[in-house]
């Protein structure tokens, strides 16, 4: 095995793992096929293990290229991180910030506030990620993140945000053409908006509702973006943040005083990044402008 290998040979393995080709890693690490062609059997020799077969469905990952992809993504999430250290570099709030939030959050919350960073600081750059799964800050997958869970590790810089409530809503005109539920009981009745796969806020849903399982479910989307737009085109009841509905007039609550969830809300960084001006005035601006969305609520 060769003592030294390039980042560059890893960084088209990882492109030819997520595309599955290697025009496609080609296209999307703006190379040729041949170079990356080059890369992977480079890669195979200096490691001694073969990494793809083909089949008729693409470059198949064997074994050994699947026990590598993590290390990969590390490898990727270090070399990332490294580039928005470098662009911060020189007087002022100036390079690149990567910030991880839920999509729900990231579209309809985080927006105006970045604006409005951006506003004062035109030289930061923001990367939005948003995936409902944990973005490990440990590893550098991003400087911060909102999160709707305490963070756990100690290496974290955390601000508690307080609770986010969660409400039953259905818009106007479908509770014109079905009427507004009186008790939980009726809920039967009416087309509810819920997950497509079993999950822990299924869990605690169905503690709330009691008898409510994900059969009951008239619609099912595992997006929260999709489950909000079913909701605000009339399609069903179904569960969005309080403070979120009370921006749309033709939303309306069901049965506030018998169904309300709350999500902890918490901004988090690695410990090593409270100096970095970059990261300092991005965290405390999430913290001011998520604190204000949820006073709108109260």
């Amino acid at each position: 095995m060769a003592s030294t290998i390039g980042w560059e040979l890893y960084r088209t393995f990882l492109g030819v793992l997520k595309e599955g080709s290697l025009s496609g890693a080609a296209r999307a690490l703006g190379i040729t096929q041949p170079t990356a062609g080059r890369h992977v059997a480079a890669l195979e020799q200096a490691l001694g293990v073969a990494l793809f077969t083909r089949s008729q469905m693409g470059l198949m990952p064997t074994e050994a290229a699947l026990a590598l992809r993590g290390h990969a993504e590390a490898m990727e999430s270090t070399a990332a991180s490294l580039e928005r250290v470098a662009s911060s570099q020189g007087d002022g709030v100036r390079g690149a910030v990567r910030i991880s939030a839920s999509e729900v959050i990231g579209v309809e919350v985080l927006p105006p506030i970045l604006a409005r960073l951006r506003r004062q600081h035109p030289q930061l750059q923001i990367e939005l990620v948003l995936s409902n799964r944990v973005q490990d800050l440990l590893k550098r997958e991003a400087d911060i993140a909102v999160r709707m869970v305490a963070p756990k590790q100690d290496q974290l810089l955390a601000r508690r945000i307080g609770q986010i409530e969660l409400g039953l809503h259905a818009h106007r005109d479908y509770l014109a053409q079905q009427g507004m539920p009186q008790t939980l009981a009726e809920l039967a009745g009416h087309a509810v908006i819920g997950y497509d796969q079993t999950n822990a806020f299924i869990r605690s849903f169905a503690k709330t509702l009691q008898g409510f399982t994900r059969d009951s479910f008239a619609l099912r989307a595992d997006s929260d973006l999709a489950q909000l737009a079913l909701l605000r085109a009339g399609a069903g009841l179904g569960i969005c943040q309080v403070a979120l509905a009370r921006r749309d007039p033709a939303l309306q609550r069901v049965l506030p005083g018998l169904f309300s969830l709350q999500l902890e809300t918490w901004v988090t960084m690695h410990e090593d990044l409270r100096n970095s001006p970059r990261c300092r005035v991005t965290f405390d601006a999430l913290v001011e402008g998520l604190q204000q969305h949820i006073a709108a609520a109260a």
